[in-house]
């Protein structure tokens, strides 16, 4: 891994800013991309700023990208400026995803149009801009971050929207028809999702301290991820997956920190 580039989007705090550290710890150079150049709400710390600081706190090297995902536009430009920096994308992670978690009737049509432009339009965009890259070194692997939403009936173990859950039912979707596209160009596509519920900062703002009782730390889709951003079309490729399931299929050993 050491020496690769990755774009991890949604990077300002989470699983993409935990993805975002090991990368680093394992030599990755790191395009931190999001929205957060300021933290937006004062119970959701984090800035792409702040990332950026603690990777370089552990010796690496990460530049921070402003980036709205749903702005093809911006999108565009992220992309250009770590070419300009890096020269290359090896690895995509789209991580970037957003909730509003309220009842149909009671869900305004912008909510539910930015829902689906983030956690859905924002992977193809991000997907569509970093391929002509990986095709002309030979290939790359874009690693989708899903949900159990997108599968699950009902109100689902946690209280998400019916829109998030139409929104990474369509990210599932995504990933095994550009894994199909792709595997003539040597590029991986793959989706990781948790098995339970997984603590960070935007679940914690949401729920009660006692509904958090059972949740874990991100450090197994971690794991999953850097094992599945090593992927290229010669390896595995349109798999969509629990954190569970990777681990037990792949003898993968999950690391804590």
């Amino acid at each position: 891994m050491r020496g690769k580039v990755a774009i991890v989007t949604g990077a300002s705090r989470g699983i993409g800013k935990a993805v975002a550290l090991r990368f680093a710890r394992e030599g990755v150079k790191v395009v931190v991309a999001a929205r957060s150049e300021v933290q937006p709400h004062e119970k959701l710390p984090g800035t792409i700023g702040e990332t950026v600081a603690d990777i370089e706190k552990l010796g690496g090297e990460a530049i921070a990208v402003r980036c709205d995902v749903t702005s093809e536009e911006s999108v565009n430009a992220m992309v250009e400026a770590t070419l300009a920096k890096w020269g290359r994308i090896d690895i995509l992670v789209n991580n970037a995803a957003i909730d509003f978690p309220f009842p149909c009737v009671e869900m305004p049509l912008k909510r539910w149009e930015v829902v689906l432009k983030v956690n859905t339009t924002g992977p193809f965009l991000c997907s569509k801009a970093v391929i002509p890259s990986m095709r002309g070194q030979g290939g790359g692997s874009i690693v989708n971050i899903a949900s159990n939403a997108g599968a699950e009936r009902g109100s689902g173990t946690v209280g998400y929207s019916a829109v998030y859950a139409v929104s990474k039912a369509g990210l599932d979707r995504f990933t095994w028809a550009l894994a199909a596209e792709e595997g003539k160009n040597n590029i991986a596509v793959n989706a990781v999702k948790p098995w339970g519920v997984v603590s960070t900062e935007g679940m914690r703002m949401w729920a009660k301290p006692e509904d958090q009782i059972g949740w874990k730390s991100p450090a197994s889709m971690v794991t999953c991820v850097m094992f599945l951003a090593k992927q290229d079309a010669n390896g595995v490729t349109g798999c969509v997956a629990f954190d569970d399931e990777l681990v037990c299929w792949h003898g993968l050993e999950v690391e804590e920190g």
